[in-house]
Protein backbone atom coordinates (compact mmCIF):
# COMPACT_ATOMS: atom_id res chain seq x y z
CA UNK A 1 0.00 0.00 0.00
CA UNK A 2 1.40 3.40 -0.96
CA UNK A 3 1.46 5.97 1.62
CA UNK A 4 -1.69 8.03 1.60
CA UNK A 5 -1.16 12.33 -0.01
CA UNK A 6 -3.85 13.69 0.55
CA UNK A 7 -5.12 17.23 -0.14
CA UNK A 8 -8.42 18.77 1.65
CA UNK A 9 -11.51 18.49 -0.02
CA UNK A 10 -14.77 19.96 0.20
CA UNK A 11 -16.93 18.59 2.36
CA UNK A 12 -20.22 17.67 0.08
CA UNK A 13 -23.20 15.89 1.81
CA UNK A 14 -24.46 12.57 0.28
CA UNK A 15 -27.94 12.02 0.42
CA UNK A 16 -28.50 8.82 -0.93
CA UNK A 17 -26.45 5.77 -0.89
CA UNK A 18 -25.47 2.59 -2.56
CA UNK A 19 -25.12 3.60 -6.08
CA UNK A 20 -22.43 2.55 -8.59
CA UNK A 21 -21.39 5.23 -11.10
CA UNK A 22 -20.84 3.52 -13.97
CA UNK A 23 -22.34 0.45 -15.01
CA UNK A 24 -22.61 -2.64 -13.35
CA UNK A 25 -21.04 -4.63 -16.51
CA UNK A 26 -18.25 -2.41 -17.15
CA UNK A 27 -15.85 -5.27 -16.75
CA UNK A 28 -12.08 -4.16 -15.57
CA UNK A 29 -13.37 -0.47 -14.98
CA UNK A 30 -12.66 1.22 -11.86
CA UNK A 31 -16.40 2.10 -10.45
CA UNK A 32 -17.85 3.75 -7.00
CA UNK A 33 -19.40 2.93 -3.98
CA UNK A 34 -20.90 5.29 -1.69
CA UNK A 35 -20.96 3.40 1.59
CA UNK A 36 -21.34 5.59 5.11
CA UNK A 37 -18.62 3.91 7.85
CA UNK A 38 -18.20 4.67 11.30
CA UNK A 39 -16.27 3.46 14.49
CA UNK A 40 -18.02 3.30 17.97
CA UNK A 41 -16.56 2.28 21.47
CA UNK A 42 -19.54 0.80 22.96
CA UNK A 43 -18.61 0.09 26.37
CA UNK A 44 -19.74 -3.30 26.47
CA UNK A 45 -23.49 -1.41 26.09
CA UNK A 46 -22.78 0.87 29.12
CA UNK A 47 -24.08 4.32 28.80
CA UNK A 48 -22.01 6.98 31.08
CA UNK A 49 -24.43 5.82 34.10
CA UNK A 50 -23.19 2.45 33.78
CA UNK A 51 -26.23 1.28 33.19
CA UNK A 52 -26.84 -1.52 30.20
CA UNK A 53 -28.52 -0.78 27.76
CA UNK A 54 -27.27 -2.39 24.02
CA UNK A 55 -30.68 -1.69 21.90
CA UNK A 56 -29.88 2.41 23.36
CA UNK A 57 -26.41 1.23 20.88
CA UNK A 58 -28.52 -0.69 18.33
CA UNK A 59 -30.95 2.67 17.86
CA UNK A 60 -27.55 4.40 17.37
CA UNK A 61 -26.52 2.41 14.50
CA UNK A 62 -29.63 2.12 12.68
CA UNK A 63 -30.70 6.20 13.15
CA UNK A 64 -27.37 7.35 11.97
CA UNK A 65 -27.70 5.04 8.46
CA UNK A 66 -24.06 2.90 9.37
CA UNK A 67 -23.63 0.63 6.75
CA UNK A 68 -20.26 -1.11 8.23
CA UNK A 69 -19.13 -0.29 11.80
CA UNK A 70 -16.46 -1.11 13.71
CA UNK A 71 -17.05 -1.90 16.92
CA UNK A 72 -14.36 -1.56 20.78
CA UNK A 73 -15.44 -2.90 24.30
CA UNK A 74 -17.07 -5.40 22.62
CA UNK A 75 -18.62 -8.30 25.42
CA UNK A 76 -18.90 -12.05 24.40
CA UNK A 77 -20.71 -14.01 27.47
CA UNK A 78 -18.34 -11.89 29.50
CA UNK A 79 -20.19 -11.27 32.79
CA UNK A 80 -22.90 -9.94 34.68
CA UNK A 81 -22.27 -6.32 33.77
CA UNK A 82 -23.98 -7.23 29.84
CA UNK A 83 -25.60 -10.18 31.29
CA UNK A 84 -23.58 -12.77 30.11
CA UNK A 85 -24.50 -11.82 25.87
CA UNK A 86 -22.96 -12.38 23.11
CA UNK A 87 -23.12 -8.71 22.19
CA UNK A 88 -22.36 -8.81 18.72
CA UNK A 89 -24.40 -11.63 17.70
CA UNK A 90 -27.10 -9.55 19.03
CA UNK A 91 -26.46 -6.58 17.64
CA UNK A 92 -26.20 -8.18 14.45
CA UNK A 93 -29.90 -10.11 14.95
CA UNK A 94 -31.41 -6.66 15.94
CA UNK A 95 -29.98 -4.80 12.94
CA UNK A 96 -30.10 -7.60 10.30
CA UNK A 97 -25.91 -7.37 9.68
CA UNK A 98 -23.75 -9.44 8.86
CA UNK A 99 -20.88 -9.42 11.36
CA UNK A 100 -17.46 -10.75 12.99
CA UNK A 101 -15.83 -10.86 16.34
CA UNK A 102 -12.34 -11.05 17.35
CA UNK A 103 -11.63 -12.04 21.04
CA UNK A 104 -8.97 -10.12 22.22
CA UNK A 105 -9.51 -11.23 26.16
CA UNK A 106 -10.93 -15.17 25.89
CA UNK A 107 -11.10 -16.61 29.60
CA UNK A 108 -12.62 -19.94 31.08
CA UNK A 109 -16.48 -19.84 31.96
CA UNK A 110 -17.48 -19.64 35.52
CA UNK A 111 -19.33 -23.52 35.10
CA UNK A 112 -17.91 -25.78 32.68
CA UNK A 113 -21.43 -26.74 30.40
CA UNK A 114 -20.91 -22.16 29.65
CA UNK A 115 -19.19 -20.45 26.66
CA UNK A 116 -15.78 -18.80 27.18
CA UNK A 117 -15.75 -15.59 27.90
CA UNK A 118 -14.28 -13.04 25.69
CA UNK A 119 -13.96 -9.14 25.25
CA UNK A 120 -12.93 -7.90 22.12
CA UNK A 121 -13.84 -5.52 19.14
CA UNK A 122 -16.28 -6.78 15.53
CA UNK A 123 -17.44 -5.64 12.93
CA UNK A 124 -20.95 -4.89 11.61
CA UNK A 125 -22.03 -5.02 7.81
CA UNK A 126 -24.45 -4.52 5.92
CA UNK A 127 -22.77 -5.96 2.85
CA UNK A 128 -21.29 -9.94 2.76
CA UNK A 129 -18.70 -10.30 5.04
CA UNK A 130 -16.34 -12.89 2.47
CA UNK A 131 -13.99 -13.53 4.64
CA UNK A 132 -11.83 -12.55 8.82
CA UNK A 133 -9.22 -12.59 10.98
CA UNK A 134 -8.36 -11.09 14.01
CA UNK A 135 -4.31 -10.60 14.63
CA UNK A 136 -3.55 -9.96 18.20
CA UNK A 137 -1.11 -7.10 18.27
CA UNK A 138 2.00 -6.78 20.62
CA UNK A 139 1.76 -6.20 23.91
CA UNK A 140 5.68 -5.22 25.10
CA UNK A 141 5.04 -3.90 28.51
CA UNK A 142 2.54 -6.79 28.98
CA UNK A 143 -0.89 -4.21 28.85
CA UNK A 144 -4.01 -5.80 27.94
CA UNK A 145 -4.44 -7.99 24.97
CA UNK A 146 -5.53 -5.68 21.86
CA UNK A 147 -6.14 -6.72 18.55
CA UNK A 148 -6.79 -5.96 14.74
CA UNK A 149 -10.14 -7.23 13.85
CA UNK A 150 -9.84 -7.57 9.61
CA UNK A 151 -12.78 -8.15 7.22
CA UNK A 152 -13.35 -8.62 3.32
CA UNK A 153 -16.48 -7.23 2.37
CA UNK A 154 -17.94 -7.26 -1.01
CA UNK A 155 -19.62 -3.55 -1.75
CA UNK A 156 -21.47 -4.05 -4.71
CA UNK A 157 -19.06 -6.46 -6.41
CA UNK A 158 -16.20 -4.28 -5.35
CA UNK A 159 -14.30 -5.92 -2.47
CA UNK A 160 -12.52 -3.64 -0.08
CA UNK A 161 -10.61 -4.11 3.38
CA UNK A 162 -12.64 -3.01 6.95
CA UNK A 163 -10.59 -2.81 10.18
CA UNK A 164 -11.67 -2.41 13.88
CA UNK A 165 -9.29 -2.25 16.35
CA UNK A 166 -8.29 -0.84 19.99
CA UNK A 167 -5.21 0.35 21.54
CA UNK A 168 -3.80 0.35 24.75
CA UNK A 169 -4.72 3.16 26.53
CA UNK A 170 -2.43 3.67 29.47
CA UNK A 171 0.89 3.11 27.76
CA UNK A 172 2.47 5.07 24.48
CA UNK A 173 5.48 2.46 24.05
CA UNK A 174 2.55 -0.08 23.55
CA UNK A 175 0.40 1.87 21.28
CA UNK A 176 3.85 2.69 19.08
CA UNK A 177 4.52 -1.42 18.69
CA UNK A 178 0.77 -1.53 18.10
CA UNK A 179 0.95 1.14 15.26
CA UNK A 180 4.22 -0.37 14.08
CA UNK A 181 2.46 -4.17 13.48
CA UNK A 182 -1.09 -2.94 11.96
CA UNK A 183 1.65 -0.60 9.01
CA UNK A 184 3.32 -4.27 8.50
CA UNK A 185 -0.48 -5.61 8.11
CA UNK A 186 -1.67 -2.58 6.05
CA UNK A 187 1.95 -2.83 3.52
CA UNK A 188 0.52 -5.95 2.02
CA UNK A 189 -3.32 -4.89 1.28
CA UNK A 190 -3.97 -4.20 -2.25
CA UNK A 191 -7.80 -2.78 -1.81
CA UNK A 192 -9.40 -0.22 -0.58
CA UNK A 193 -8.95 -0.11 3.04
CA UNK A 194 -10.68 1.66 6.11
CA UNK A 195 -9.52 1.02 9.51
CA UNK A 196 -11.67 2.61 12.20
CA UNK A 197 -10.96 2.54 15.95
CA UNK A 198 -10.40 3.88 19.47
CA UNK A 199 -6.71 4.66 19.15
CA UNK A 200 -6.16 6.29 22.72
CA UNK A 201 -4.39 8.70 21.69
CA UNK A 202 -5.09 12.30 20.62
CA UNK A 203 -4.26 13.63 16.64
CA UNK A 204 -0.74 15.14 17.30
CA UNK A 205 0.97 11.95 18.93
CA UNK A 206 3.69 9.83 17.28
CA UNK A 207 1.43 6.81 17.10
CA UNK A 208 -0.94 8.57 15.03
CA UNK A 209 1.34 9.84 12.74
CA UNK A 210 2.35 6.41 12.74
CA UNK A 211 -1.17 5.36 11.61
CA UNK A 212 -1.70 7.89 9.33
CA UNK A 213 1.56 6.59 7.23
CA UNK A 214 -0.21 4.08 4.92
CA UNK A 215 -3.53 5.84 5.60
CA UNK A 216 -4.99 9.32 5.85
CA UNK A 217 -7.18 10.83 8.89
CA UNK A 218 -10.57 11.37 7.13
CA UNK A 219 -12.29 13.88 10.06
CA UNK A 220 -9.19 16.90 8.61
CA UNK A 221 -10.52 16.06 5.04
CA UNK A 222 -14.40 15.88 5.87
CA UNK A 223 -15.12 16.78 9.21
CA UNK A 224 -16.01 20.28 11.01
CA UNK A 225 -15.07 21.39 14.21
CA UNK A 226 -12.52 20.03 16.95
CA UNK A 227 -14.38 16.26 16.38
CA UNK A 228 -13.78 15.50 19.76
CA UNK A 229 -15.06 11.86 21.01
CA UNK A 230 -14.26 11.28 24.83
CA UNK A 231 -15.71 11.92 27.12
CA UNK A 232 -19.37 11.87 26.60
CA UNK A 233 -20.10 14.14 29.88
CA UNK A 234 -17.26 16.69 28.84
CA UNK A 235 -16.02 16.07 25.54
CA UNK A 236 -12.10 17.33 25.59
CA UNK A 237 -10.10 14.72 23.08
CA UNK A 238 -10.41 13.24 19.67
CA UNK A 239 -9.19 9.12 20.69
CA UNK A 240 -11.51 7.76 18.24
CA UNK A 241 -10.62 7.31 13.87
CA UNK A 242 -11.54 6.72 10.82
CA UNK A 243 -8.57 6.17 9.00
CA UNK A 244 -8.48 5.36 5.09
CA UNK A 245 -6.20 4.36 2.15
CA UNK A 246 -6.46 6.47 -1.15
CA UNK A 247 -8.63 4.90 -2.85
CA UNK A 248 -11.20 5.82 -0.34
CA UNK A 249 -12.91 9.55 -0.80
CA UNK A 250 -13.94 10.74 2.42
CA UNK A 251 -17.15 13.14 1.73
CA UNK A 252 -18.61 14.19 5.17
CA UNK A 253 -18.05 13.53 8.51
CA UNK A 254 -19.68 13.49 11.80
CA UNK A 255 -19.79 12.92 15.43
CA UNK A 256 -23.08 11.59 16.91
CA UNK A 257 -24.26 13.55 20.31
CA UNK A 258 -25.05 10.11 22.01
CA UNK A 259 -25.44 9.23 25.70
CA UNK A 260 -25.11 5.17 24.46
CA UNK A 261 -21.51 4.51 25.67
CA UNK A 262 -18.75 7.06 27.32
CA UNK A 263 -17.68 7.70 23.50
CA UNK A 264 -19.19 9.62 20.77
CA UNK A 265 -19.35 7.78 17.68
CA UNK A 266 -17.83 9.31 14.46
CA UNK A 267 -19.52 8.50 11.38
CA UNK A 268 -17.98 9.24 7.67
CA UNK A 269 -19.72 9.24 4.28
CA UNK A 270 -17.14 7.74 1.87
CA UNK A 271 -16.54 6.86 -1.40
CA UNK A 272 -14.64 3.70 -2.79
CA UNK A 273 -12.56 3.33 -5.79
CA UNK A 274 -12.14 0.01 -7.11
CA UNK A 275 -12.47 -2.88 -10.00
CA UNK A 276 -15.32 -5.20 -8.90
CA UNK A 277 -13.82 -8.88 -7.78
CA UNK A 278 -10.67 -7.91 -7.95
CA UNK A 279 -8.20 -5.79 -5.57
CA UNK A 280 -5.62 -8.52 -4.85
CA UNK A 281 -5.02 -9.02 -1.03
Amino acid sequence: MRRAGRKLLPVVALVGALVATTPANAEGQVQERHLTVATFNIHHGAGPDDELDLAHVADVIADNGMDVVGLQEVDRHWGERSDFADQARWLAERLDMHVVFGANLDRDPLRAEQPRRQYGTAILSRHPIMESRNIHLPRPQGGEQRGLLEAVLLVRGVPMNFYSTHFQHNSQVERLAQAEAVNDVLDDVERPVVLVGDLNAVPTTPEIERMTTNLYDTWPVAGEGDGYTYDVATPHARIDYVLASDEVRADSARVIDTDASDHLPVVVDVVISGVPGVGGQ
